[in-house]
């Protein structure tokens, strides 16, 4: 159902009134007095004072001041407006089907008295026309032999609305255009009712249901009394979202239904009145809805509910921008849209348009939020919902631009503006890019004078404004985002950073557990390891202090590796992640002390090459990768899953276990490729030999001297065997222009592939641990070496004893 619309006559779904016209099929016309707004509606179309001659000049004060607030968008021109004959809306009528000279009907009586003076004798009938809502009446005369086609003729020529779109209503019965008007028992002065006639419709519910919306909304704004109007209308809006189609494609149809009856303008004004009650009955009524929207319809639903959601937002936004109900509509939209992902092909001109004029608003109140943090020390700074909505709609913009602009790299965008150009997105990338290079400065000029502060609170001579920060990170990361899109925006945002990187790295100690933060991990040379820790340690549960939540352990030291391996292995990796309650049996100390004691205890039986899980690196003891040849003991994959929980478990417990990994088992921990450096450490003697083999002379290699082919002799279970590096290896000859491969092949065979499942296990075990299990590679990416080396081992510098009690309770 569309509106129909014209610089004279506005059509207004209408329901409540008389039950000659309250149902969802009726387009009321009404006539207006202002035809330079001819081509939108106006919120005092839905109510407002009655049209009596002393309120005149009031009505011409709500009309200017509502037209300026709020003007709707013609709905039947729209690209999203149903038109098919299954669901169709009534017709709109053009402005050239109307007299745009229509004096006053207030005052003015139109008579069919053209004929000759003998016809005078014949019975006249004077009858008034009600045009609803708005009560406004035209006086029409005509004999008792005429048509009613005679009557809506006269109509037509008087507004210009078409026959075919009239109904004209009498004891609420349609009148018929072939019958008389003595045939239809039309009296002297009687009271017809003008209404437009309206198509077919797939959703007639729903226009009612809507209507009943309009209905009360109008009555309200005119001023009416209902009591508790809220349990009215918002029983309605459930109803609405309930009915919604199953079948999808017809859903785009029954949510334009809110749409075209203007519902949301309707609310909108209601919202804006002046009169008590109204605005309390809107806000509760518009947060129903949005609430309703995203918990009543199903998500793939979400993004056809946008477009309301959106249309509340435009009209909320001329009202005030720091409006609440607006804030609430604001961030409904981003999350209708972000929990569909991006939307159809068809539909993404439409989105990137919608989401843009968002993000210029949000953008611009961050960069002033941002330097009124600086020149204040009492700034809050930006806020955590104008960050998080600015993330939502940049999400959403960054998807739009790289999907359907369909670059494959990144943008080149120059400030001479002769860079990269787009027919449809270019003003928007350009845009982008300015705001980036905009924010990127003031962030930058706020971490430098964070470094300021940090320094004067240092000497004790300030407080620090730690509230007003709040939120770098977060604008941090957006910022890293959107260097992506744009050729050299990435090289330049980090460089930001590591220029602060002091200030960035107190930012990081107040990071929070439950926002992201990975992608400060992408550069380490960004980061120090206090802060590297301290977020790897995030990736952690947070341990319970809870006795009830903790995982209860009773061991018997003389079966210290066997009854470990059954609480920790045997257990169900949620029930780990409080924490763990650890007790010995036959003894009475209990406490974080006895678990220390634990974790130091079994690892030294996990690590023991006794047990023949791990070894030892030659050159340093401490040391350890998987033993290749553990699978002597038949649930040597069990114990490494076991162990990976183990190690887990005491960096989360922050216990410190007297054993560190070998650079081969750390890379393969954090996916990354080993080199010949690498084995420096786990076998001197490969090493040496492969270097060897890599720095002789050509010539001597190239004689065959060394007699090495593509093979590799290993030890299993006591005996030895020939395994080749590559098929038909044994008939490859090692020479000096394929020497490099025979080395990394033969470096992967043996601290790799002989590995590949012991890692791989103990990985699992590991990730079990971790919120999330996906982060076990990058847990290991994230850190050093020398940084999980100070996590498991601790620091070997000479203990401070005056530092110990400042740390000890």
């Amino acid at each position: 159902m569309s509106l129909v619309q014209t610089p004279t006559v506005d059509c207004v779904p209408q329901l409540g009134g008389p039950t000659t016209v309250g149902t969802a099929t009726n387009a009321i016309l009404t006539t207006v007095d202002h035809p330079r707004l001819s081509s939108k509606r106006k919120l005092d179309d839905y109510g407002g004072p009655t049209f009596d001659d002393d309120d005149d000049e009031d009505q011409d004060e709500n009309d200017a001041a509502f037209a300026e607030l709020v003007s709707v968008r013609m709905r039947k021109d729209e690209p999203n407006a149903v038109h098919s004959s299954s669901d169709a809306q009534p017709r709109s009528i053009t402005a050239a089907q109307f007299n745009p000279r229509v004096p006053d009907d207030r005052s003015t009586s139109y008579s069919c008295s053209t004929r000759a003076e003998s016809t005078r004798s014949e019975s006249r009938l004077q009858f008034f026309i009600k045009m609803i809502p708005e009560g406004k009446t035209m006086v029409f005369q005509f004999c008792s032999r005429d048509t009613v086609r005679s009557v809506h003729d006269r109509i037509q020529l008087v507004t210009g609305i078409p026959v075919h779109e009239q109904r004209l209503i009498y004891r609420g019965k349609q009148l018929q255009w072939e019958r008389t008007l003595a045939e239809c028992s039309i009296q002297n002065d009687a009271g017809l009712e003008l209404v437009g006639r309206m198509r077919s419709t797939g959703h007639p519910h729903a226009w009612q249901v809507v209507d009943d919306i309009v209905s009360v909304v109008c009555r309200l704004c005119r001023g009416e009394t209902i009591p508790s109007a809220a349990k009215h209308i918002k029983p309605r809006m459930s109803e609405f979202l309930t009915e919604t189609p199953k079948d999808e494609e017809r859903v785009p149809g029954h949510l334009q239904i809110f749409l075209s009856c203007s519902a949301p303008a309707a609310l909108v004004m209601l919202y804006m009145s002046p009169i008590k009650g109204n605005k309390d009955c809107a806000d509760s009524s518009i947060r129903h809805f949005l609430n309703s929207s995203r918990n009543s319809l199903p998500k793939p639903y979400h993004n056809y509910c946008a477009p309301i959601v959106l249309e509340f937002c435009k009209l909320l936004r001329r009202a005030a921008l720091e409006d609440p109900l607006y804030l609430s509509c604001r961030s409904t939209l981003w999350s209708l849209l972000e929990s569909t992902g991006s939307l159809e092909n068809s539909k993404k001109v439409i989105v990137m348009q919608e989401i843009f004029p968002f993000v210029s608003e949000l953008g611009n109140r961050l960069s002033k939020d941002l330097v009124s943090s600086m020149e204040s020390p009492t700034s809050v700074g930006p806020l955590l919902g104008d960050v998080r909505d600015l993330a939502a709609f940049l999400l959403l913009l960054r998807t739009e631009i790289t999907e359907q602009v369909g670059f494959q790299g990144p943008i080149p965008v120059t400030l001479d503006g002769k860079g990269y150009k787009h027919p449809l997105y270019g003003e928007e990338i350009e845009f982008l890019h300015l705001l980036f290079i905009d924010l990127l400065k003031r962030m930058g000029e706020c971490l430098h004078k964070m470094e300021e502060c940090l320094a004067v609170k240092h000497k004790g001579e300030g407080e620090t404004n730690y509230s007003g920060w709040s939120q770098y990170l977060a604008i941090l990361k957006e910022l890293n985002s959107v260097s992506k899109l744009y050729l050299g925006a990435e090289e330049d945002f980090w460089m930001v950073l590591k220029l602060r990187k002091s200030s960035l790295c107190t930012l990081i100690k107040y990071a929070k557990r439950t926002d992201d933060h990975q992608w400060l991990l992408e550069q380490k040379d960004v980061t120090d390891f206090e802060s590297r820790r301290h977020l790897a340690m995030m990736m952690f549960p947070e341990v319970k202090e809870d006795y009830e939540e903790l995982h209860e352990m009773l061991i018997d030291r003389s079966q210290l590796l066997a009854e470990s391996f059954e609480y920790i292995a045997k257990a169900e990796p949620e029930a780990l992640h409080a924490g763990l309650f650890m007790e010995f049996k036959n003894e009475e100390a209990t406490g974080p002390g006895v678990v220390r004691e634990w974790f130091f205890l079994v690892c030294q039986a996990i690590f023991n090459p006794e047990n023949a899980l791990f070894v030892p690196c030659p050159n340093d003891r401490r040391r350890f990768f998987p033993n290749p040849t553990s699978k002597v003991d038949p649930l040597h994959l069990e114990y490494f899953n076991f162990s990976g929980r183990v190690i887990a478990l005491a960096l989360m417990h922050k216990v410190q276990v007297g054993i560190v990994f070998d650079r081969v088992f750390f890379l393969q921990l954090a996916g990354r490729d080993i080199s010949l450096e690498d084995i420096r450490d786990a076998d001197p003697c490969l090493y040496s030999s492969c270097k060897q083999i890599l720095e002789m002379d050509s010539d001597f290699i190239d004689s065959d001297a060394l007699g090495l082919t593509f093979v590799r002799e290993v030890e299993e279970l006591g005996t030895r065997k020939v395994v080749e590096l590559y098929p038909g290896g044994k008939s490859i000859v090692v020479n000096s222009k394929n020497r490099e491969e025979y080395v990394k092949l033969l470096i992967d065979h043996q601290f790799v592939k002989s590995i590949s499942e012991q890692v791989s296990h103990f990985a699992q075990g590991f990730g079990h641990i971790l919120c999330n299990t996906g982060l076990q590679k990058f847990f290991f990416q994230s850190l050093e070496l020398e940084d999980l080396d100070s996590m498991l081992y601790g620091s070997e510098t000479t203990i401070c004893v005056n530092d110990w009690k400042a740390h000890t309770e």
